[in-house]
C-alpha cells in the first residue's frame, strides 16, 4: 500500500492541476513496444549474357550506380564481318531485284504490243506464246528475287540484334552490389556476371505477431518512424499471409517513403506500437487518494469506484479492470471531490 501512496503522491504532483473544461476519460490500456528491422533493396536483379563471346569491356564496379553506358560489352569482331558480308549480299540482291523488276516490264510491254500485232494478223500466234511464256519467267524471277532480298534482310536483322546483344544492360540508376567478370574473360549464354538494386527506394522487412499486425495496421496509411533516429514516414507495402512454422509470425516489408538520407542497406527503423492489455488507463487527476484507498468517481452517477492499482503511464494509473468503468467513462477531477 505505501508503494501504491507513493505512485499516486507522485503522479499527482507531476499531472498539476486540472480545470473544469478538462475531460478526464477511461481509456482501454496499452503496451508500448518498439519494432525494429534494418533497410534493405527494393529488388534485385542478375545481370547475363544472352549470347557467350569475349568481355571487351566492363564499365562498372560494386558500388557504382548504372548509367546510359552498357554494364558489359562483349567483342564484336566476328559479328561485324557477318554483318557486312550479309549486307554484301543484300546489295546484289537488291541488283537482282532491278533486274528482274526491269525485264519483267519490258517483256510485259511487249507482250502488249505483239498482242496488238497478233490482232491484226501481223505476227504469228507461236511468237505470241512466247513473248507470253518469257514473261511468265520474268514475273517468276522477279518473285524469287524478292524472296531472296526478304530472306537476306532477315538474316541481316538478325545478326544486328546478335550485335545489340553483344552490349549487356542494366537497369540505370540502379546500384552494383556484386560482379564476378573481367575483361578478357569467355562467358557463356545465360550465366549470372553480376547482380544490381533497386535502392531508389528503401524497405524494411518484419516478423511480427498477429497483435503487432493488428497495430500497425490500425496506423495511418502513412505513419510515423525513426531510421537511424532521424524521422521518416513510412508504409506497408505487402504482408505475406504464410506464418513462420518456428515463430508463428508474419512477414510483412514496410517501404520508407521520406528519407533524405544515405539510400544504403543495413539503416535501423525504429516503429513503436502499442498493444492491447489487460486494464484500464485511468487519468491521475481523477484519482482521489484517502486512506490509502485509491477512488474515482463516475461523472454520471456520482458513484465512487475503487481501483486495484497496477502501475503507471505518464499522465495515467494503469488500474485493474472493474464492470463499472469501460473505456470512454467520463470522471471527475478529484479536486472536485
Amino acid at each position: 500500500m505505501k508503494y501504491i501512496a507513493l505512485i499516486l503522491t507522485c503522479f499527482i504532483i507531476l499531472s498539476g492541476s486540472v480545470t473544469a473544461s478538462d475531460t478526464l476519460t477511461v481509456l482501454r490500456a496499452a503496451r508500448k513496444v518498439v519494432l525494429t528491422g534494418y533497410t534493405r533493396h527494393v529488388t534485385t536483379r542478375t545481370v547475363s549474357a544472352e549470347i557467350s563471346g569475349k568481355v571487351s569491356k566492363v564499365n562498372y564496379d560494386i558500388g557504382g550506380q548504372v548509367g546510359s553506358e552498357p554494364f558489359i560489352e562483349l567483342d564484336t569482331t566476328f559479328i561485324k564481318y557477318q554483318i557486312r558480308i550479309a549486307e554484301q549480299s543484300l546489295d546484289l540482291a537488291e541488283v537482282s531485284v532491278k533486274q528482274a523488276r526491269a525485264r519483267a516490264a519490258y517483256l510485259r510491254k511487249e507482250a502488249s504490243r505483239i498482242e496488238s500485232l497478233r490482232k491484226e494478223d501481223m505476227v504469228s500466234e507461236s511468237r505470241r506464246d512466247a513473248i507470253i511464256r518469257d514473261l511468265n519467267l520474268a514475273v517468276l524471277d522477279l518473285e524469287a528475287a524478292l524472296s531472296e532480298r526478304t530472306v537476306l534482310k532477315t538474316e541481316l536483322d538478325e545478326l544486328l540484334e546478335r550485335r545489340r546483344r553483344h552490349s549487356i544492360y542494366a537497369p540505370r540508376g540502379w546500384i552494383v552490389t556484386g560482379r564476378n567478370v573481367e575483361e578478357t574473360e569467355n562467358v557463356r549464354q545465360g550465366v549470372p556476371l553480376a547482380r544490381v538494386s533497386d535502392y531508389s527506394e528503401l524497405v524494411v522487412p518484419l516478423y511480427v505477431s498477429p497483435e503487432e499486425l493488428a497495430a500497425i495496421r490500425s496506423l495511418p496509411a502513412v505513419f510515423n518512424a525513426e531510421l537511424e533516429g532521424a524521422p521518416v514516414t513510412a508504409s506497408i507495402k505487402w504482408v505475406n499471409p504464410e506464418f513462420v512454422e518456428k515463430t508463428r509470425k508474419l512477414g510483412i516489408k514496410l517501404i520508407i517513403r521520406k528519407y533524405n538520407g544515405i539510400k544504403i542497406g543495413g539503416l535501423k527503423l525504429s516503429l513503436p506500437v502499442h498493444l492491447k492489455t489487460e486494464g484500464l488507463y485511468i487519468p491521475g487527476a481523477a484519482v482521489s487518494m484517502r486512506y490509502e484507498n485509491p477512488t474515482v468517481t463516475l461523472k454520471d452517477t456520482g458513484e465512487k469506484v475503487r481501483l486495484i492499482i497496477l502501475g503507471s503511464a505518464g499522465d495515467y494509473l494503469i488500474a485493474a479492470d472493474d464492470v463499472r468503468l469501460s473505456p470512454g467513462t467520463v470522471l471527475i477531477p478529484a479536486a472536485e471531490k
